[in-house]
């Protein structure tokens, strides 16, 4: 097998390939840095234009833009607080105050070199290891899969900020949020109001860019002076290369974040944005220093991306070995393989193995690629936004989201939705209610009940079920000890406080 993977090599080199790969790259991360729109959206345009092409090149274009979309959606999020995508959502935490402190083109590099770390670790596993590791798949049935659900919405511990009742608020809002549609088990519909347009839910990105982008637009509004948003923020932008020495000292979180992102990867449904959150979650955890996380700590920045980027080739991992994608770019892809002759499972490693390799090869080329063209396209070109003044800059972005969201279905109504969620996310901010717990409680509160119902039917109601396998009996101690574990090193603190105090 491995023999396959060597000779796919010369053909992944040719000009036509690399630039395929390149082109890809370029576009992803000018479609991640436009609120709104997607790698999965910008794939989806794609497809119909691949029909003529040689298969390995339409396959590479396909790696660069994954590739390039999960960075550039780290763009926004440092310097104006919009995640591009979904999973850059935990990227702003951290960047955007970065950017505020004058770090900004800081922010940029750590995003850009910890996304191609985690694109290079994900590409080289599902080089290596996507047969064995396709059997893990198998080992997550709806019960595990609801208890790694349940994992990640115990991370709300650590986003909840200094008003828990607040949190807990936002964190209800965002799981009432997911529940919006067509119930996906019995078809009944919950929340629609009797509006058709309700029916398949609320678009996360209709939610995101309602939050996230529009109040900091509004804002840019509300104090309409014509000074450039760049003499209030100083990028500091300096050489990449002289950056990365400095950013060495991260290696322990770009490994957990790597290690992170690859298993949520290879479970269907989970996708970039939960491996970003559980992986900012642990490096925050595990810090000497958690409080300074949030008011701009770089290595929130790295956690974050190197494990939504850790996602992008081992979430094709089922795809590519059982036919089940990943995430919902993986299905777009295998859509693109089916197209072009090619049908995921074991058979295609056997049938079209010189296909299938270069194709991993591609996505390793795609990642060590963000360095060279996003380290320099990005920090030196979109960074250049914050030369705007701040009316016009405002107006810009509020124009670049209706046209974003209105672009995801072609309708008027996404446009109003957003409008709303806009309205709530500025009076949430103006209230001091936290944001990230929202965009959790929508991302995981379905898929957790969903998770949750499919495991009862599955065992006749027997409650029990949700703990027999094994599997799930270590996701659920794991989660008792993330839940259990900081309350019991605060009463040790807390302690040792008191004794100190005393003597």
């Amino acid at each position: 097998m491995y023999a396959n993977l060597i000779d796919a090599l010369p053909n992944v080199l040719g000009w036509a390939n690399v630039l395929s790969v390149v082109v890809g790259v370029i576009a992803g991360i000018c479609v991640g840095a436009l609120p709104g729109l997607s790698a999965t959206m910008a794939i989806s345009v794609l497809i119909p234009f691949t029909f003529g092409l040689d298969p390995l090149v339409a396959l590479g274009m396909m790696a660069g833009i994954y590739n390039g979309a999960m960075y550039g959606g780290a763009i926004p999020a440092v310097l104006l607080r919009i995640p591009g995508t979904p999973a850059a959502v935990a990227t702003s935490f951290d960047g955007y105050p970065m950017a505020q402190l004058g770090r900004g083109g800081f922010a940029l590099q750590v995003a850009v070199v910890s996304s191609a770390i985690g694109g290079i670790a994900s590409a080289i596993v599902l080089m290596l290891l996507a047969p064995p590791l396709s059997k893990v798949t198998l080992l997550f049935g709806p019960a595990e899969i609801f208890w790694v659900a349940v994992f990640g919405l115990s991370s709300i511990v650590f986003l909840l900020g200094g008003d828990p009742i607040k949190g807990l608020i936002s964190a209800a809002f965002g799981v009432t949020v997911s529940v919006v549609g067509s119930d996906t088990i019995t078809g009944y519909e919950r929340l629609t109001f009797d509006h058709l347009e309700l029916l398949d839910g609320i678009n996360i990105v209709v939610l995101l860019v309602g939050l996230y982008a529009l109040p900091p637009a509004i804002d840019l509004l509300e104090n309409a002076d014509f000074e450039t948003v760049k003499g209030k923020f100083n990028l500091g932008t300096g050489s990449i290369w002289k950056a990365i020495p400095s950013m060495l000292g991260f290696w322990k979180t770009w490994l957990r974040s790597s290690v992170i992102g690859v298993l949520i990867g290879i479970l269907p449904g989970a996708g970039g944005s939960m491996a970003a959150f559980l992986s900012y979650n642990e490096a925050r955890r595990a810090s000497k220093n958690p409080k300074a996380w949030g008011n701009g700590e770089p290595e929130g920045v790295a956690a974050a991306e190197t494990a939504n980027n850790a996602d992008t080739a081992s979430a094709m991992i089922p795809a590519l070995t059982l036919g089940v994608p990943g995430t919902s770019v993986a299905a777009v892809m295998l859509g693109g393989l089916l197209i072009h002759g090619l049908q995921p499972g074991p058979m295609l490693f056997r049938d079209n193995p010189d296909l299938v390799f270069g194709f991993m090869w591609q996505f390793l080329f795609g990642a060590i690629l963000l360095i060279f063209l996003g380290g320099s396209l990005a920090t030196n070109s979109f960074a250049q936004v914050l030369r705007l003044p701040r009316p016009m800059l405002g107006a810009i972005i509020i124009a670049l989201v209706f046209i974003g969201v209105y672009s995801i279905n072609g309708r008027m109504f996404d446009v109003y939705l957003t409008l709303g969620f806009g309205v709530v996310g500025y009076f949430m901010d103006k209230l001091k209610f936290p944001l990230p717990p929202v965009v959790l409680g929508l991302i995981l509160g379905s898929f957790a009940e969903e998770n949750l119902r499919l495991a009862l039917r599955i065992g006749r109601n027997d409650w029990s079920t949700l703990w027999q396998n094994g599997t799930s009996q270590i996701i659920i101690a794991i989660t008792v000890a993330v839940i259990v574990g900081p309350m019991i090193m605060r009463v040790i603190r807390s302690q040792k406080s008191e004794n100190s105090d005393e003597q």
